[in-house]
Parts: structure tokens; sequence; C-alpha cells
């Protein structure tokens, strides 16, 4: 069973060109059905549908999320679909097995004035403070996701045109705006900052750089929202992806057309996009609320 785990995360990489961060998930995913099978005898992948939903059945009973187990049906749905093309089994029993509902969660989002506050948390009178505030500037002014924004290169800023290049899920290039602050911080960062982190060292090929001039992390990312978000005084739960749930639910407010908001996030499915309509409408409901004599 491993060898046809590791052929398939294989496939993924090679021939799927999904990112590190979804392989990963699908391993894990692949492990845990392996080990419930091998605890119940099992050496090979089985057949037949009862086995499989005795699996879920164990899941639901060790309380796993409803989404989770969405997502491990999924992940099994893909993984039979390709043990049938590569002739390991006869028959695939995945299409007679439904996902559990998913419960539909509205994504936390940042007032303006709060991410005004969250903007100027960073202290620009010290060097990292200038790369905090440019990294907070460009995942707001863009709506990257934090695995794209570490992995942002020089040669992705094309900042006199007000754009940037970015390469997100399944290996796809998007451009993306950027506005005038995000590029003045980011300038500023580049022209003052950078060089400084750098030192002597091989210059790395990416934009944000930690104190000792290597490429930042998702921790490193996560850690510094966290003291800042301290800082502004918020009091909500937010993380990285809460600037990429703002940047959308804003532009969505102001007008925005859904299919460049969809763009714009890089997003395949409209469905995806489609969560923030959601918060727009719990918006202008509040708004009627407060706002009308009659509400």
């Amino acid at each position: 069973m491993d060898e046809q785990i590791n052929n398939y995360l294989h496939y993924l990489l090679v021939e799927k060109g999904l990112a590190d961060n979804t392989r990963i998930s699908y391993r894990q995913d692949l492990n845990e059905f392996k080990q419930y099978l091998l605890a119940n005898n099992y050496h090979e992948f089985p057949q037949d549908r009862t086995t499989i939903l005795n699996f879920l059945a164990a899941q639901t009973a060790a309380k796993k999320a409803v989404n989770s187990q969405a997502r491990m049906i999924s992940c099994l749905r893909k993984f039979y679909q390709y043990l049938l093309r590569k002739k390991v089994i006869t028959h695939d029993p995945m299409p007679q097995i439904d996902p559990p509902k998913k419960r539909r969660h509205l994504p936390t989002t940042l007032s303006a004035h709060e991410i005004d506050a969250l903007l100027a948390a960073p202290d620009v009178t010290k060097p990292l403070g200038i790369r905090d505030r440019a990294i907070l500037e460009v995942m707001y002014a863009t709506g990257l996701r934090v695995s794209e924004l570490i992995h942002l290169k020089l040669s992705d800023l094309h900042l006199s045109l007000g754009i940037i290049q970015t390469i997100g899920k399944g290996n796809k290039e998007r451009i993306i705006l950027i506005g005038d602050p995000a590029i003045a911080w980011t300038q500023r960062y580049l022209s003052e900052i950078r060089g400084k982190l750098i030192k002597k060292r091989p210059q790395p090929d990416e934009v944000f750089l930690n104190f000792h001039g290597h490429p930042l992390t998702r921790q490193g990312i996560w850690k510094n929202l966290k003291q800042y978000v301290r800082q502004a005084g918020i009091k909500k739960d937010v993380t990285p992806h809460t600037l990429r749930h703002s940047f959308a639910t804003q532009l969505l407010e102001n007008g925005a057309d859904i299919r460049v908001v969809q763009e714009l996030l890089g997003h395949v499915d409209i469905s995806t996009t489609q969560i923030y309509t959601h918060l727009t409408q719990k918006h202008i409901r509040e708004v009627y609320e407060k706002s009308h004599p009659r509400a």
C-alpha cells in the first residue's frame, strides 16, 4: 500500500503540479486510511463500499469535523480513480459514496477601521517595521495567499506597471494589480532595508527576508501578524488568510464584479468566490437595520 500511495503522490507532483501543502494533506489522509485498513487486517486497498463506509463511520465516531470527512472522501475519490486507471483495482467503489454536507462557515474579515489600525501597527522607525509594513500592505492590496507571498521573487515585481506575478495553486500563474500605498512601502523596503538584511550573503531571489537575510517562512509571517493584531487592539482571530478574505469582501462591497475578484484571487471555481457574496449581503443587512427607521 505504501508503494501505491508514494506513486500517487509522485503523480500529483509531476503530472498535476500540485503544491507541497496539498500533497502533504493527501499523504496524511491516505496514511490514515491505510492505518485503519492494517488495523482491520487489510493488506490492499478494498474495492467494496462497506469497508470504506465503516472507515468513514469510525471517523464520525472519533468526532472528525464534517469538513475533514468531506476532504477525506474527495481524496479517496481521486486516489481510487488513479488506482483504476493504473489497473491496480478492477472496481471503484467511491461513486457509491456521498460526501457529508459541509457546514458553510463565513470567514473572518476586518473592517476598514481595523485594517487601518493593523497597517499602522509596525514601527516604521525600525528596519523590520518597514519590512512588515510593506508585507501587510502587499497582502491587503493583492489578496495573496501567504504561501504565494513568501515565494514572491524580485523578478515577479513590476511596480512601475502596478502589477505583480505569482504562481498559485495548481502551479498556475496570474497577474495581480497592486495599489500605490503597497508600491510605495515595497519600494522603500527594497531601497532602504533589504540590502542591509542580506549583508554579504549570496542574494536570494525572494523579496521578503528575515533578520538573517533568509526568505521568510509561513511561521514567521504568522508570528509577526499575531503581534501586530495585538498591538492594533483587534479582538478577532486573525490569520494571514484574514487579509485575503478582507481584500475580496471589500472589493465586492465597493462594486467589483465577482468574476474579477475570482481572477484576482486565483479561484478555479466561481463557487469558491461566492462565499464572499454572503458576507457582503450580511453587511448590507446590517447597514439597512442600522439606517432605516422601519427596519
